[in-house]
């Protein structure tokens, strides 16, 4: 492996010597980056909008109540908190606080992080919230109580860990941890499922199941159906393949006869409701990658051979199923986003007569349709319209009745000067690319406007036309152009589309994004003195391997919380559970693949880089900071330009509020108008 590899002690996390050339990278950095004029202008622009009192309060509909997440300038860390229906559909609701974050983090000496809770049915007023120290991954779960709005004494708690729990009655919860003296995998997930009574330690919890060490991870989820609940064990060997256990009454995991790549998304009126990944032929018939089915539960649980099945939902031509939380199921039917050519509808899936029947629900079109909310107990959902230059709109659906529009984002720029399109590159292999371009409508396209390209082509997750962030409407303001690269390794059309750049044909995915860059270039909008690249995570490993192979298309590259390293991506963190997507860089077939494109191995000391600028977090315990570090201090050593900043809090959001990210917006405008904007400004001046 790397055991020659003269950055490998930027891995310690904590290490006094890699903490020390954190600082160092950050205080070069920020002096360049904070001193510019328009850095506090920039950043208090977007704290303003991402701390906005009349954004959209998001909230879940729970036993007749809104309960809202909400963090502001006044309560950095958050507040939990509900209302009723009727006055959250008001302009000003009535809200109670259940949770105040900021106070419980002042009493307790933490920089508690929410990352969400699973309450009881039917009154949903006991909870178990998820704590995090900073950000990270890692969670501590405490049961909460909302009626009292306090924490249960002696109630059920679990030490910090990657971790998860879910009620199944008021005394007994499903636990997947590695305390009790369990273990964790290779990816730091724990890997024992079981059942916890209250008032029990947790060493006595019965054990349920235990996964392989080598699996990326595993869940379990409790649906209702009616009056009936279940408990589920999902095995995941890799993000794509699972294997789904039925939890009887006395305890026990039984195997459902599912083919592993099948997406399982829950039970409606008695049958098991699943995406599919790849054709699945059952009882004579064929049932396409990429459609819904439903599946008879007893049937599975008998193993049945031919269990009763049918074919709810299948995609048209350029479309898919958004399988990145685009499913919800409610009390009566089945919610489904869908992509037609990247462009969002909603269809509305319910059993008449014994027969699915699919609904196209009428909303706004040519921009991204999302499901907010939506409960397997009620049929009260939420859903949300947005477009690069529309702002969010909220809809409320209660029922049969159709969609209403209840609340909107109040506009945070003027659209008119704008225009946004779509236009297809085509790949090195003939493969069309969409993508989607906002400009100004009097662009000249004499090639010199500053343009940012977007991409993460990754885990099939879809990249959809959302209205502008702080960081784009900064940029649209200052005369870029904005685009969005919807590359294969995305979902943008179903599982094929991730599939056709998965493992070996990774290759792909860069060549999609510089065949953009390349068509942006090409249409006479930019030039490569004008054009920078964007990503992160998985994008940052886009923009990566884009630069190193193709260095001459950009000047501005912006790598976010990135994998960079990918001979020792599966030994850090929680690396392990991407090997589905990438590959085993220890088997010799894939390493031989891997290192064609691999960043960190692929600089060259003679290479003509653009300037890059690395963004991650030293509590990011997802993606680790050493993929950024290493690259960073490779460059430098071997005399490439970088600037460097590195969170100390905020995980793989690398922000912990909204203040944070506040800045981090700042910081990343201020190096996208230096890199693109400023030498034609210069150049202007000069002439003049």
């Amino acid at each position: 492996m790397q055991d020659n590899d003269p950055y490998i002690w930027l891995e310690d996390v904590q290490g006094e010597k890699a903490l020390e050339w954190v600082e160092a990278q950050n205080e070069k950095s920020l002096a360049r980056l904070e001193s510019d004029p328009r850095f506090k202008t920039i950043r208090a622009d977007a704290a303003k909008i991402l701390t906005a009192t009349d954004r959209i309060p998001y909230a879940s509909y729970v036993a007749g109540e809104m309960y809202n997440f909400w963090q502001d300038g006044a309560h950095v860390r958050g507040l939990w908190r509900k209302t009723s229906l009727d006055s959250y559909k008001t302009d000003n609701p009535e809200w109670e606080t259940v949770l105040d974050l900021d106070r419980l983090s002042a009493d307790e000496g933490e920089n508690w992080v929410y990352k969400g809770r699973d309450c009881l049915a039917p009154d949903y007023q006991r909870c178990l919230i998820r704590l995090s120290r900073g950000g990270g991954d890692a969670v501590v779960i405490r049961e909460f109580d909302a009626a009292s709005k306090s924490f249960v004494e002696d109630g059920f708690v679990l030490p910090e860990g990657k971790q998860d729990a879910s009620w199944l009655d008021e005394n007994t919860v499903i636990a997947i941890t590695s305390h009790g003296g369990g273990t964790t995998n290779t990816s730091g997930y724990a890997r024992m499922v079981r059942i916890w009574e209250r008032g029990m330690p947790i060493e006595e919890a019965r054990l349920v199941y235990e996964s392989e060490q080598t699996d990326a991870f595993i869940g379990a989820s409790v649906f209702r159906d009616g009056d009936d609940t279940h408990a589920f064990v999902q095995r995941r060997p890799d993000f794509f393949r699972e294997q789904v256990f039925y939890i009887d009454d006395s305890g026990n995991a039984r195997a459902l006869a599912l083919p592993d790549d099948v997406n399982f998304q829950g039970i409606l009126q008695g049958d098991v409701i699943a995406l599919t990944r790849s054709d699945w032929k059952a009882g004579g018939h064929t049932y396409p990658g990429g459609s819904m089915v439903a599946i008879d539960l007893a049937d599975l649980i008998a193993h049945k051979a031919e269990p009763h099945m049918a074919q709810i939902f299948t995609p048209g031509d350029g479309q898919s199923v958004d399988s990145a939380g685009g499913v919800a199921i409610t009390r009566s039917a089945v919610m489904l986003s869908v992509l037609d050519t990247v462009k969002g509808k909603l269809v509305k899936v319910e059993k008449s007569g014994g027969e699915w029947v699919a609904t196209m629900l009428p909303l706004p079109e040519n921009g991204s349709v999302q499901i907010a909310d939506a409960g397997d107990d009620h049929d009260v959902v939420m859903l949300v319209a947005e477009s690069f230059l529309r702002p969010e709109t909220l809809y409320l659906i209660e029922g049969d009745q159709a969609p209403e529009a209840i609340k909107s984002l109040p506009a945070r720029f003027d659209p008119a000067p704008y225009v946004s399109e779509q236009f297809f590159a085509t790949s090195k292999d003939g493969t069309k690319i969409p993508y989607f371009l906002v400009r100004s409508k009097d662009t000249a396209f004499d090639g010199t406007t500053p343009t940012l390209l977007y991409g993460y082509g990754g885990f099939e997750i879809s990249l959809k036309p959302d209205y502008v962030s702080p960081l784009v409407k900064t940029w649209l303001e200052q005369g870029g152009a904005y685009a969005v690269a919807n590359i294969r390794g995305g979902g943008e059309f179903g599982p094929r589309w991730h599939q056709a750049a998965l493992l070996e044909n990774r290759q792909k995915a860069f060549d999609d994004f510089a065949a953009v860059a390349e068509d942006l270039i090409a249409g006479g909008l930019t030039s490569p003195e004008h054009l920078g690249i964007y990503g992160g995570s998985n994008g940052g490993l886009l923009v990566g391997a884009t630069f190193v192979q193709r260095p001459e298309l950009f000047n501005a590259v912006i790598s976010a919380v990135p994998l960079l390293d990918m001979f020792r991506y599966h030994k850090l963190l929680a690396g392990a559970s991407w090997m589905g997507e990438y590959g085993d860089p220890d088997d010799p077939a894939m390493r031989a693949v891997i290192a064609t494109y691999s960043p960190y191995q692929n600089l060259k000391a003679d290479g003509e880089y653009p300037e890059v600028f690395f963004t991650t977090s030293t509590k990011d315990d997802r993606v680790h900071p050493g993929h950024a570090r290493k690259m960073a201090a490779k460059m430098i050593d071997q005399g490439h330009d970088i600037l460097y900043f590195e969170n100390t809090e905020g995980g793989h959001a690398a922000a912990a509020n909204l203040l944070q990210r506040a800045r981090l917006t700042g910081l990343q405008a201020v190096y996208l108008l230096q890199q693109l904007k400023d030498p034609q400004e210069r150049k202007k001046a000069s002439a003049e």
